[in-house]
């Protein structure tokens, strides 16, 4: 996917409830796009709902889902989707994301539970993404999640997962910090990983904190401030990739926005470092 094919640019951050207000009144301009879950917003009205349109109105926005379940044994939930298509058009969404993991059955869990890594699992989970994305009419792209087992497990990580990508005809949201997080927990060397990504299907990337649980065990929180290797991390993805459109996201323990807004400007100093790098190349 060239730059002049993603939905967005720059660096951008998640939208949450708690952070309404000050974003409202300060109108951060290091802030290029931002991105929400859809289920926590769809038939929303009120107060919440004028706030919404607000932002809507003023920043580029991308969907992240948390309920598709793209790998559970239930059906789709076609009323969804069709809810999540009017919301999509309604609001000027730029695009839409998944994880590729699964979080029901006959009921929702409150985790994301991880597809087997199997051929029969590529076939059944590329199935259900063409299906969403031809619902849609647009399409979609499947994040890489953080895991701490692998059951039933036949093909590496990234061997599933490029495989997956490659049979829906989708895109790719590269979450940055899942790599590192699985890097260390099922002891693989990051950027390897990273490197044998698609890059033509990367549509976006996130980057997040986490909790090191010991010394072998990292606990994908998004609840704390992004580590030094992480940061790293982002800077050999934008090496690989070019510069990649960016988004922050920061669930619990969020702090004052003055303070999540350094680690944009992070972003930010990263991109126009690989952006000045790449101009002074073809200049």
């Amino acid at each position: 996917m060239s730059q002049s094919q993603y939905p967005v640019e720059g660096s951008g951050l998640g939208l949450r409830r708690s952070l309404l207000g000050e974003l409202t009144e300060a109108h951060p301009s290091q802030i290029d796009f931002m991105e929400i879950a859809p289920e926590n917003w769809i038939g929303l009205g009120g107060t919440f709902g004028k706030q919404f349109r607000y932002f809507t109105e003023r920043y580029p926005f991308i969907c992240h889902g948390l309920s598709l379940s793209i790998g559970s044994p239930s059906p789709l939930d076609m009323d969804f989707l069709k809810d999540l298509k009017d919301f999509l058009k309604n609001h000027n969404i730029k695009a839409y994301s998944e994880h590729l993991s699964f979080c029901s059955d006959t009921g929702h869990l409150y985790d994301l539970m991880p597809i087997p890594f199997t051929d029969e699992a590529v076939k059944y989970v590329a199935d259900r993404i063409r299906t969403v994305q031809d619902t849609l009419e647009q399409r979609i792209a499947m994040e890489n999640v953080s895991y701490y087992a692998a059951p039933g497990k036949e093909m590496e990580e990234i061997d599933f997962l490029n495989a997956v990508i490659s049979e829906a005809d989708c895109d790719l949201l590269l979450d940055v910090n899942n790599i590192y997080v699985n890097s260390v927990n099922h002891r693989y060397d990051a950027e390897t990983f990273l490197k044998a990504l698609p890059a033509e299907r990367i549509m976006y990337l996130h980057i997040a904190g986490h909790y090191q649980e010991a010394e072998d065990l990292v606990v994908d929180t998004h609840g704390a401030d992004i580590i030094d290797p992480v940061w790293a991390l982002l800077d050999k993805a934008y090496e690989a990739f070019g510069v990649v459109p960016t988004l922050l996201e920061r669930d619990f323990n969020i702090p004052p926005l003055k303070e999540l807004l350094k680690e944009v400007d992070i972003i930010s100093s990263m991109q126009n470092k690989w952006n000045h790098q790449h101009d002074q190349q073809h200049a």
